[in-house]
């Protein structure tokens, strides 16, 4: 395979659309390996990590990267995706500042802002300055600038969501990976990002669904940034009529903080779900929202694919740990959370007790959050491309007894996860996969078929998150859940 690098000078384009260049280049025939980034210091690294020897560029520069028998076709794959070329050269240009892009966007209300994390903030500032509310999913913003954001949304009577949130939904208008999930009465804010997605897809599978769903950021509700945003979201949502119920989401918070935020609802009931706090799950947050709300709790009980049972019946004796293979940070937070309260210390890149940090020692429980930036430089996120996930499945080791993983659908996720994950999960001999689908029947891949290819492959598939880390901890003990 032939590695090569194209430059693109001064030419900016979101993470987003970089994601969709490097799925298109990573499709084509003959291609091994390919990425779209912008030209950042930590991503030239990454590109001479991978044996690439990319040109001096700037940031503000886009380089595409393939491992291919034929690169130039690669090349014009990608840039077909991320600029919509024909044949007679490129469509209209992108905006190329958010003046320009006001300019023919006039009625436009909310910004999303995904540059380099060194300019986050600038480029966050001054969509606020023109009033608009803003998503930022750039990551690596320090916590003076959240701040300063997060008061200058005020001042302006704006929502500063992030840095790093991936996911709103906005008077139904889906941001970054996003759901397509009914309207309804429940508000949810959220400082987990696939923690947003998780609930607001069990309240539409139950039938209930969204007002708004504002992310607010990991760090919201932390002591230095004081839940400045997740308090102005309660508070807007407790004065919106659509509004019956509102659900705050978070891995653990802050106490004070988080009991700041939680008062901050004077007239609208308030439910919290703060994973891993005294045990909550996602799934319980969910229950606990429609009992407020007097609507019946469904049994969660969707089961496809082996037993517990039945994995446990055909497990060699040697196999005992089980390997989390996350796409989505919450989620495999939470899957942390149900398998140490079973098995013991889980190690992790993301741990609960810093001690059980990486490198594991030897035949250890691991679950690992792909999406956190060891395994992100130079490459897109998990949820639009499995690489990763596939080089480690093909790693998996003699002692695994569960293979533990989340499939996580709507819009900006992969087309098809399920469809290209199955063959590997299909070509491994000894461990049980468990996998968990999160992602509603509207969504573009389909729920019930990303499930049905999953089973096909001898994957469990369960209804829930938590039920799935349940069934990974039981199979791994030899302990029947019936």
């Amino acid at each position: 395979m032939k590695p090569a690098v194209r430059v693109l000078r001064d030419t900016y384009l979101d993470s987003v659309l970089q994601l969709l260049g490097a799925r298109a280049m990573g499709g084509t025939d003959g291609v091994e390996w390919a990425t779209a980034v912008m030209a950042t210091a930590a991503n030239l690294d990454a590109l001479r990590q991978e044996g690439f020897d990319p040109p001096e560029a700037s940031p503000y520069d886009l380089i595409l990267a393939v491992r291919a028998t034929d690169p130039e076709a690669a090349f014009a794959e990608g840039e077909r995706a991320m600029f919509g070329a024909r044949e007679s050269g490129r469509a209209e240009e992108s905006p190329r500042s958010l003046e320009e892009a006001l300019e023919r966007q006039p009625g436009s209300t909310v910004a999303v802002v995904s540059v380099p994390g060194d300019y986050a903030a600038l480029e966050a500032h001054k969509a606020l300055g023109h009033g608009l509310d803003v998503l930022l999913f750039s990551d690596n913003v320090s916590v003076g600038d959240e701040i300063a954001l997060k008061d200058h949304a005020a001042r302006r009577g704006r929502l500063l969501m992030g840095p790093g949130a991936g996911t709103a939904v906005i008077d139904g208008v889906g941001l970054g990976f996003a759901n397509v999930v009914r309207r309804g009465p429940v508000g949810v804010v959220a400082a987990a990002g696939t923690g947003a997605q998780e609930v607001m897809c069990l309240l539409d599978r139950c039938g209930v669904g969204v007002s708004q769903v504002v992310g607010v950021g990991g760090r919201d509700l932390s002591p230095e940034v004081g839940g400045r945003m997740a308090a102005r979201a309660v508070r807007m949502l407790d004065e919106d009529p659509e509004t019956e119920l509102i659900l705050l989401v978070s891995k653990p918070p802050d106490e004070q903080v988080a009991r700041r935020v939680m008062a901050a609802a004077r007239a609208t009931p308030l439910v919290a779900s703060l994973v891993g706090v005294g045990g909550e799950t996602l799934e319980g947050g969910v229950v606990k929202a429609l009992g407020v709300l007097g609507r019946p709790v469904p049994p969660f009980d969707l089961h496809r694919g082996p037993s517990v049972e039945e994995a446990i019946a055909r497990l060699a004796p040697a196999r005992t740990t089980v390997r989390g293979l996350f796409s989505g940070g919450t989620l495999c937070y939470e899957a942390l959370v149900v398998l140490s309260g079973v098995l013991g210390p889980v190690w992790s890149n993301t741990p609960i007790d810093p001690r059980y940090g990486l490198p594991a020692p030897p035949g250890r429980h691991v679950c690992l959050d792909l999406g956190e930036e060891e395994f992100t430089k130079g490459r897109p996120h998990p949820m639009i491309d499995p690489g990763a996930r596939i080089e480690l499945l093909r790693e998996t080791g003699p002692d695994v007894a569960v293979v533990l993983l989340d499939v996580v659908l709507g819009h900006g996720s992969h087309p098809d996860p399920a469809g290209i994950l199955s063959p590997e999960l299909a070509r491994l001999d000894g461990p049980q996969v468990v996998a968990y689908v999160l992602g509603t029947e509207l969504d573009p891949q389909g729920y019930h078929d990303q499930v049905r290819k999953l089973a096909a492959a001898g994957c469990a598939v369960t209804a829930t998150a938590a039920r799935a880390a349940r069934a990974a901890a039981a199979i791994a003990t030899r302990k029947s859940t019936s």
